[in-house]
């Protein structure tokens, strides 16, 4: 006889595995885009009443970083929306991460082309105005300044998990053929664990909002790159300086990007990214005698675990319910699955 419950902890009935600061971030997301339109509309309108085509394109440089927003705010927006949809299996709080992955690979194109034109400008130098390039990358360093002080809120948030609770049972017959490895938790016990560690926080980043943070740090960067290689290109007639800043620039908007698709892709390919949490749950639950055939833990949105457990039990009292009341106390793990195989006990018991 096989118990199965899907049981999530709480109240309600719904997959919403949203981040804790989600309305927040995006509207933090939004007045970046709103503030690096303004700024695009000033660059181009004032370069071309002016005649300069320096600010013209930097005004279209401005453009496809706002278009970088855009996609975190709209993933924001409709992760929100289509929260409570039934076609979302598991809720749209991966939407983020699909959005940071994106971006990932917008950034790594965006690094290509500035190491594309740092090259060709070695191989080929070009005239440099000074007296607009500096002012135009001033103006860009603080135009990312506060897109960065606008985004910084939220960043380094937590998610903490709210669940809900649904259940129900049947019953049907078969057997486990594999054995489940006993882990070792490090941790002592008591009610409640908070795994304030490097794989708590992972577990919990917002990946959209990074993604978006990495953005407009990585233009703050090349900014800074570029008025220290024009002044000291202006200084000491080196206009090798200024390629020689966006090669630099390049290499680390490509670090950025990689780091940023590694930790997504890991996310939506449902690895998981909290082995700690794995080991304890296994710990919880084999600490009362039983053994667990099967475990899977994956992320299913910011501060939002989400696992599947096959426990084989000699005890005929105990009820899905009893596993779940077990592991209330991991405050991230919003959904659980919990099956329960007796047969496989009576078969090699």
């Amino acid at each position: 006889m096989t118990d199965f419950e899907n049981a999530a902890f709480g109240a309600g009935h719904d997959h919403v595995f949203l981040g804790a600061g989600h309305e927040e971030n995006e509207r933090r997301t939004w007045m970046v885009i709103a503030l690096c339109s303004a700024m695009m509309v000033a660059e181009i309108i004032g370069g071309s009443l002016f005649g300069s085509l320096a600010l013209v394109a930097d005004g279209l440089h401005m453009s496809t970083h706002a278009g970088a927003m855009l996609i975190a705010a709209l993933a924001y927006t409709y992760a929100r929306k289509h929260a409570g949809d039934a076609r979302f299996v598991f809720g749209t709080g991966k939407l983020g991460d699909l959005a940071g992955f994106t971006s990932a690979i917008a950034l790594a194109m965006i690094a290509l082309l500035i190491g594309y034109e740092a090259v060709s400008r070695f191989m080929s130098p070009v005239p440099i105005h000074f007296g607009e390039a500096i002012p135009i990358a001033v103006l860009g360093l603080l135009v990312n300044l506060a897109s960065v002080w606008l985004l910084s809120g939220g960043h380094h948030g937590h998610g903490h998990g709210h669940g809900h609770g649904h259940g129900h049972g049947h019953g049907h017959a078969h057997g486990h053929g594999r054995d489940g490895e006993h882990g070792h938790g490090d941790d002592h016990d008591h009610d409640h664990d908070h795994d304030h560690d490097a794989h708590a926080h992972t577990a919990s980043r917002d990946h959209n909002l990074r993604s978006a943070y990495i953005h407009v740090i990585a233009d703050a960067a090349v900014s800074v790159m570029a008025i220290i290689g024009l002044l000291l290109a202006r200084a000491f007639g080196w206009l090798w300086m200024d390629p020689l800043a966006g090669v630099i620039g390049a290499l680390v908007i490509a670090n950025w990007s990689w780091g940023l698709m590694r930790d997504t892709g890991r996310i939506l390919l449902d690895m998981n990214p909290d082995p700690h949490l794995a080991e304890n749950v296994r710990r919880v639950i084999e600490e009362h005698g039983d053994k667990i055939l099967d475990l899977h833990v994956w992320r299913v949105g910011p501060g939002h675990m989400s696992a599947i457990v096959s426990i084989a039990t000699t005890d005929a009292q105990r009820s899905p319910g009893f596993y779940r009341a077990a592991l209330e106390r991991f405050k991230g793990l919003s959904h659980v699955t919990v099956e329960i195989n007796r047969a496989a006990v009576q078969a090699t018991g």
